[in-house]
């Protein structure tokens, strides 16, 4: 029922602000960019004209720059401008281009700055991106299932759930001994810890079937399911590839001075979903098992934090690669020499698993699809910047810092669109440049958690739960602590940095 309600929430609100911005802020578009619009349409060229106005913003914001992505360009003798920017409007350079342009509308950049209106897909070609990827996902979703199949009719998952079993089994105590569910969470969290996006996905689905058949009420989520899908959401990942890739595309001085910080804020999200969900479950997280087996992955995680911190930009991209690739082939490896030792039927295995994968692939379609549409309504109606803009108010009355604000965009959209936050994350990067307080901040909060939303519609979607219980609150409220741990980290590291 949480679900339903803040879904309903979500398309309530989007058209309620489309609503006020159509018909109280004159913005005659807001409904067809909410409903057709698309992300790569082009922008309507807008030619301006300059005095007095500063070269660049709060932070290192180069105005011009900013202006270029929404198609303003410099007006010239072939063009007249349609729009005057000023630092002082009723300065007499700018009455003097107000009289040579009357057509001309007059504003400061920062009385402009929230108009600029970027691109982004409506509800027809939001309802497509789903189903596309969902069909991307089937090849995936198949090849990885397959595998899985292999590896239970082999006992390579019962063997793996036996040595996880002593930890996961104080996390989850419904879950039985030795049961392959074990194993599968297991598997989706290493492939997490290690960047495998396109692993962990089918590892999790497995996990959440497993858990299923475990599950006495079908349609209500079990405990052990919104554990294991709150540690999941957490989204602790040992190296931010993606995010160290982005920065140095945008020139950062330092592409890999987010590491840390980034480690530290996804690790503490993590254990904060932990502590979060065992409070709520009445799970006793000091106990010796779980103390031990939690110092151990930490005291890992520190020596590997320790050791990549010394390495170069490339240098950690190639471990990373190595890493991460020779896992999935060390794993393709292991599970066939062992079917191979079980003398089981290896490819009639893996096809009767890689079935199962094409039919979870479709059978998310509608929960995803109704999911992405709702958010994109929130950030096609202008909500996000309503949200923002309202923060920055509110926190610059109280005479607070707020250079954070800038880089909270990415923190919003991170829980419910993935390319969406990454986006943000770039957007931030380029308008206040890579080495700015908010680029770094953004990068940072993009990689301290996961997209909370897309997670509960797929995975509960994938097993038919529709009462998701508390889940939706504790993952926001991981991510809650996620995003409080990054600003505070940013402050700590780069503090000194506009």
């Amino acid at each position: 029922m949480a679900l339903s309600r803040i879904w309903a929430a979500f398309i309530i609100i989007a058209i309620t602000v489309g609503g006020y911005k159509c018909f109280v802020a004159g913005d005659d578009a807001i409904f067809t960019r909410m409903v057709t619009g698309k992300s790569d349409d082009a922008y309507k060229t807008v030619y301006y004209a300059t005095t007095g106005w500063p070269q660049t913003t709060g932070g290192n914001e180069d105005p011009a720059a900013t202006l270029a992505a929404y198609g303003y360009i410099p007006a010239d003798s072939a063009h007249a401008p349609g729009v005057i920017i000023t630092a002082n409007p009723a300065s007499a350079d700018a009455k003097a281009l107000q009289a040579a342009y009357p057509s001309a509308e007059v504003h400061t950049y920062e009385a402009l700055r929230p108009r600029l209106v970027k691109h982004m897909d409506g509800i027809i070609e939001t309802c497509l991106v789903a189903v596309n990827l969902c069909i991307k996902l089937i090849g995936i979703m198949a090849l990885f299932m397959g595998l899985m199949s292999i590896a239970e009719r082999a006992g390579g998952i019962q063997v793996l759930s036996r040595i996880i079993g002593p930890f996961f089994g104080k996390l989850f105590p419904g879950v039985p001994k030795g049961h392959p569910a074990m194993g599968h969470m297991m598997m989706n969290f290493s492939a997490n810890l290690l960047g495998l996006d396109n692993a962990a996905t089918p590892f999790g689905l497995k996990a959440m079937e497993s858990l299923q058949e475990l599950n006495t009420e079908k349609q209500t989520a079990s405990n052990a399911q919104i554990m294991f899908l709150c540690l999941h959401a957490s989204g602790l990942t040992l190296i931010p590839v993606s995010i160290i890739a982005a920065r140095s595309a945008l020139n950062a001085t330092d592409p890999t001075d987010i590491f840390v910080p980034c480690m530290i804020a996804t690790f503490v999200a993590t254990m904060a979903a932990m502590f979060i969900v065992s409070f709520r479950q009445k799970i006793n997280v000091f106990q010796p098992v779980i103390l031990a087996w939690v110092g151990g992955i930490s005291a890992i995680i520190a020596a590997l934090v320790y050791y990549l911190h010394g390495l170069q930009e490339q240098e950690v991209t190639r471990f990373s690669a190595l890493l991460s690739n020779g896992l999935i082939l060390f794993i393709f490896l292991v599970i066939v020499l062992g079917a191979l030792y079980k003398k089981i039927n290896i490819f009639d295995a893996f096809v009767e698993g890689a079935k199962g994968g094409f039919e979870t692939a479709v059978r998310i379609i509608p929960y995803l699809v109704g999911m992405l549409v709702a958010i994109s309504m929130l950030r096609t109606s202008g909500t996000f910047d309503v949200a923002i803009n309202g923060m920055k108010a509110l926190f610059g009355a109280l005479g607070a810092d707020t250079r954070f604000v800038d880089g909270l965009p990415t923190a919003l959209i991170k829980p419910m669109s993935g390319s969406g936050a990454r986006g943000m994350m770039i957007d931030t990067m380029k308008t206040f440049g890579p080495d700015s307080f908010a680029g770094r901040l953004s990068c940072v909060l993009q990689g301290s958690s996961d997209t909370t939303f897309y997670v509960i519609a797929v995975y509960f979607g994938a097993v038919s739960v529709r009462n998701t219980r508390y889940a939706i609150g504790a993952m926001l409220l991981a991510d809650l602590v996620g995003i409080i741990t990054a600003i505070t980290l940013c402050y700590m590291f780069f503090g000194n940095v506009l």
